[in-house]
């Protein structure tokens, strides 16, 4: 299995950026599609980005499109979010997660629910004041 460590969470104004990072190991990251989720306090989780193995395909949740970016790098074994433009409404845990094959993601839309990863990291905690 794959053992995931998120990094880069902190406190930023509203309107500022902030880039958040997932370092794996344990196996071959090449093999797993990544994703962000998020929890606010006494929400459930939810969906923030996907993308897939290669890095060829991504999607995003409505609320971030065009304010979020998700990356990875297959060489370092790392996957990335860059978060711009952010509001108080993106406070928020951070998780990465990892998904064993198979993955469907189109032009219809990704895996995008918690229970369809199989692998979490900690999490990171990003707060945007007002």
């Amino acid at each position: 299995q794959v053992q995931l460590g998120e990094s880069g969470g902190g406190l930023v104004q509203a309107g500022g950026s902030l880039r958040v990072s997932c370092a794996a190991s344990g196996r071959t990251f090449i093999n797993y599609a990544m994703a962000w989720f998020r929890q606010a306090p006494g929400k459930q989780r939810e969906f923030v980005a996907t993308i897939s193995m290669s890095g060829g395909n991504t999607f995003y949740a409505d609320s971030v499109k065009g304010r979020f970016t998700i990356s990875r790098d297959n060489a370092k074994n790392t996957v990335a979010l860059q978060m711009n433009s952010l509001k108080p409404e993106d406070t928020a845990a951070y998780y990465c997660a990892a998904r064993d094959p198979p993955y469907y993601c189109s032009g219809y839309g990704c895996y995008d629910a918690p229970s369809q990863y199989d692998y979490w990291g900690q999490g990171t905690q990003v707060t945007v004041s007002a």
